[in-house]
This record gives structure tokens, C-alpha cells and sequence, in this order.
């Protein structure tokens, strides 16, 4: 009896794990064919805007001619990538690009923390408003902000100014100052980004049982060891899952609110890749050498993006792949 069933469950086995023929996955395919018609204009979308043009990858390896076009162009190998290397920019910008990078991974708790806070408020009316106050900011476009930050910080009439001012210091000329980009840059960022980051966190805590909850008030635990033991906890997986996305995006800081922000006083702080790489493709038309640079810029964020998915997957936590 022990030989048939341990026969039949390896047949089962073989019946489950054996390869579907050709006809049987056309088969799946036309009875769910609903499903992929919703799936297609995404596939169609990410073919188009994102796979198909790597195919101009190339010219970062070759002395792009618009004339001669991607294929009549010579192959340089890595010329351009040396170029960028031994340029007297790579240091600065990579420095800028690095430091900006940190200080916007450093301010990554700060969501988190405001939705476990948030989440213990009782008054449902005054959390609405919170979260409604700091939601808000999503919508305003970056143009928008980055006039609101020269209005507020302006060193004649400027709001901050005049604060200081009242207290007896000198006005600050916060855009002039170098040292003041960084904070100006991330600070303002979180202020903008801090509602909706929010958003996925409480979502994450609202799939937390009110039963471990109920158990840890009647063993008398306090708010913030129910945030550390059953909180915190319940929302690994998602910080896990965000942070090792964020890595892998780590690079790209931002092209838009950089430049908007960059003047000729803060360039030695605020030059980055992404600037570097509009001003020498677009503006300079040296469009391999741009490539090569954004495309070193890729190869660096896929690399993080891969070890970090790696050590979240050996110390037993949720992973991309």
C-alpha cells in the first residue's frame, strides 16, 4: 500500500510540475483572453516609451553622427566612458549626486514614523485633517514649489528673512550659499512627498489584526511597545519592499527641481548627473557622451538595486524577485 501511494503521489507530482504543451497554453491563453486585454496597453506602453528606446543605448559606444545615423556611426568602445571618467566634472558631480542621494535616504523614516504616529490618534476628524494638510503638497508641481521656496527664502522680503530679521540676525541668502542646497532640496521634497508616502503605510497598518492589539492592552503593554512588537512588525514587509525600490533608484535624485533651483552661486553643490547629462546632450549635442554618462548612471542604480534585493533575500526578509 506504501509503494502505491508513494506512486501515485509521485505521479501527481510529475502531472503538476510536466511542462504544458504549445496547444494547452494557447488553450489558457484564449479562455482568459479578457484578462490580457486588460494587460496590453501596460505591455504596449512599457514596449514603446521604455524597452524600445534602449535600443539608442548604443551610441554611447560610438561617435553618434546624426547624419550617418545609430548604425553608420563608428564604434569607439568605451571612449566616451573614459571621457566622463577623466573629465574635471566626474568627481564634483558624482560627489553632489551621492551626497544628494544620501541625505534624501536618510530622511526615508520620516513617513514611516508620521504614519505610526498618525495611526494611534483617536480623534478620527483630526486625523482626516492631517492627513488632508499633508496630502496636499502631492498636487503642486515643482515649478510651483520652487517659486514658493524663492518667495519664502528671499533675502529682502522673504518670510524666513523677516523672522530672522525680527530676532536681530542678518538676512541669509539661502539660493547663494552652497551648503544650504542639500537641505533646501530634501527638506522640501519630504514636505511635498510625506502625505503620499504616508498613504502606503497606513494602508500597511490597517491589515494589522485589532485582536493583537486588544491582547497587548490587556497585558498591559504601553502605545509605543504595541508600535515596536506589533506595528513596526506588521509593516516590515512594505518598508522592505519600498526601500529596496528606493535603492534601486537611488541615483536618479531628481532632474527637474534641480535645475530650477541651480544658479551660477550654487553650481559647485547642486551639479549633478542628471544636469550634467541635459546640458551636455541637449544643450551641447554631444549626445553619445550623454548617453555614456546616463547610461553609467543606470548601470549603478541596477547594481544597488540587485544587492540589496540580495541581502534582504539571505536575511529572510520580502524580496522583488
Amino acid at each position: 500500500m506504501k509503494e502505491q501511494g508513494g506512486t501515485a503521489l509521485q505521479k501527481t507530482e510529475q502531472i503538476v510540475l510536466r511542462k504544458r504543451t504549445p496547444k494547452e497554453k494557447i488553450k489558457k491563453l484564449l479562455q482568459n483572453y479578457d484578462l490580457y486585454l486588460l494587460l496590453l496597453p501596460t505591455l504596449l506602453y512599457f514596449l514603446v516609451f521604455h524597452y524600445f528606446p534602449m535600443y539608442g543605448v548604443q551610441i554611447a559606444f560610438k561617435n553618434f553622427n546624426a547624419a550617418s545615423g545609430i548604425l553608420g556611426s563608428p564604434w569607439i568602445g568605451f571612449d566616451q566612458f573614459i571621457r566622463f571618467f577623466q573629465s574635471y566634472q566626474f568627481w564634483t558631480v558624482l560627489k553632489n549626486t551621492i551626497g544628494l542621494a544620501l541625505f534624501e535616504f536618510a530622511v526615508f523614516p520620516i513617513p514611516i514614523i508620521m504614519a505610526l504616529l498618525l495611526n494611534q490618534l483617536v480623534n478620527r476628524r483630526f486625523k482626516r485633517i492631517v492627513q488632508t494638510v499633508t496630502y496636499a503638497p502631492h498636487f503642486i508641481s515643482v515649478v510651483v514649489l520652487v517659486g514658493m521656496l524663492y518667495l519664502f527664502l528671499s533675502p529682502r522680503n522673504g518670510i524666513i528673512n523677516q523672522v530672522i530679521a525680527l530676532f536681530g540676525g542678518d538676512p541669509i541668502f539661502f539660493f547663494g550659499i552652497p551648503e544650504w542646497f542639500k537641505p533646501l532640496f530634501v527638506f522640501s521634497g519630504v514636505w511635498q512627498s510625506l502625505g503620499w508616502g504616508m498613504i502606503i503605510y497606513l494602508a500597511a497598518l490597517t491589515s494589522i489584526s485589532p485582536d493583537l492589539h486588544e491582547a497587548a492592552v490587556m497585558d498591559g503593554a504601553s502605545k509605543l511597545k504595541r508600535i515596536w512588537h506589533i506595528d513596526i512588525p506588521g509593516i516590515l514587509p512594505t518598508v522592505i519592499i519600498l526601500l529596496i525600490l528606493n535603492m534601486g533608484n537611488l541615483l536618479n535624485v531628481g532632474f527637474e527641481k534641480v535645475y530650477l533651483m541651480q544658479n551660477s552661486v550654487n553650481i559647485s553643490s547642486s551639479e549633478i548627473i542628471q544636469t550634467h547629462v541635459y546640458k551636455a546632450g541637449l544643450l551641447g549635442a554631444q549626445f553619445s557622451y550623454a548617453t555614456a554618462v546616463g547610461l553609467f548612471n543606470s548601470v549603478i542604480n541596477f547594481i544597488l538595486l540587485i544587492v540589496v534585493n540580495q541581502t534582504a533575500k539571505k536575511a529572510g526578509q520580502n524580496s522583488l524577485w
